[in-house]
């Protein structure tokens, strides 16, 4: 080949190369995010996602890409980020952080594979028309918030046996769920003969003027329903409870990690690591109709007894020996 010749093909290829290269780039599938609380509050969270895709031979950054839509706790504008995704052809949509995030979801599309997570009865809230034959492009995992409230009071109450008053706080920004959590522990409530003070609290300063009330009504402790956006608030938790002196039961093992005395229910980094296999299977060809949605089977319980130190109780043998995590 002459020298021109050759230089010639070299500056051709040199050209094509890029757009092969970009091309390639854009060939790898594409998952969206959408959450309804912030990026720094649910990076253990994310984590486990990334695990549950790997564990479907998925990883970020090499054979799938992820687009984040971050509400910071604005619901308002999940419907516009959801609408935002599907305009840019993501192949799967994670939904969770809020009921309103899968509504959002659902609402934007009827084609692109959602899979949520939700505290919430996902049959009774419309999400899916069965547990094992979900149908449609919609699955997921479920927490099985509301049926956990009862038996966090009757554990409040066993900690806090003379006490006949307990605040419950809940978020009206979910009000499916904000009603699934107040029917559960006025179920435990009247079963008990405990008198409820229901609260709400959808923001930061709501949440501070909440335990601002609890002790004004003297209520002997604080049960904050299990929900995404209350689960993120946890350092807020934390602090307030310590401050106020008043016993917080909570949702999330974080919130408990954080300062909070106590917490009750399903291990939530093995929830988002089983959404991220699911999400991974779906890119794979399986169909989201097609795979049951997943219900928690383990319950952990897990108690500060630094923060019971601070707080002036002694946490009943009964309730220590039944916990599967104690933090000294």
């Amino acid at each position: 080949m002459k020298r021109r010749g050759f230089i010639k093909l070299m500056v051709g290829a040199a050209a094509v190369w890029p757009l092969a290269a970009r091309a390639q780039q854009t060939a790898i599938p594409v998952i969206g995010v959408l959450n309804g609380v912030s990026e720094a509050e649910f990076a253990r969270q994310m984590a486990a996602f990334r695990a549950g895709l790997g564990e479907s031979g998925f990883i970020e950054g090499r054979n799938v890409a992820i687009e984040y839509r971050w509400a910071d706790g604005h619901t308002e504008q999940l419907p516009a980020m959801a609408a935002d995704l599907v305009a840019r052809k993501v192949a799967a949509i994670w939904a969770g952080g809020s009921l309103q995030g899968v509504r959002a979801a659902m609402a934007a599309t009827q084609t692109i594979p959602i899979v949520f997570t939700t505290a919430t009865d996902p049959v009774a809230s419309g999400l899916v028309a069965s547990l094992n034959r979900p149908g449609g492009n919609v699955t997921g995992v479920t927490a099985l918030g509301s049926e956990l409230e009862p038996k966090r009071l009757e554990m409040l109450y066993e900690m806090l046996p003379s006490a006949t008053r307990f605040a419950v706080l809940v978020n009206p920004n979910s009000p499916i769920t904000m009603k699934e959590r107040i029917e559960g522990a006025q179920t435990a409530a009247q079963r008990l003969g405990l008198e409820l003070v229901i609260l709400k609290a959808g923001t930061a300063a709501e949440i501070e003027a909440a335990f601002m009330e609890t002790t004004e009504r003297r209520a002997s402790a604080l049960l904050v329903a299990d929900d995404a956006y209350l689960n993120s608030r946890r350092d807020q938790f934390a602090a307030l409870g310590l401050r106020h002196r008043l016993p917080v039961s909570v949702g999330a093992r974080d919130s408990v990690l954080a300062g909070a005395l106590m917490s009750y229910g399903s291990n939530d980094l093995d929830r988002y690591r089983q959404v991220g296999s699911y999400a991974g299977r779906i890119l794979k060809g399986e169909k989201p109709g097609d795979l049951p949605v997943l219900q928690p089977t383990k319950f952990e319980l897990v108690i500060n007894l630094k923060t019971a130190k601070a707080l002036g109780l002694t946490i009943p043998l009964t309730l220590q020996y039944a916990a599967d995590e104690v933090i000294e």
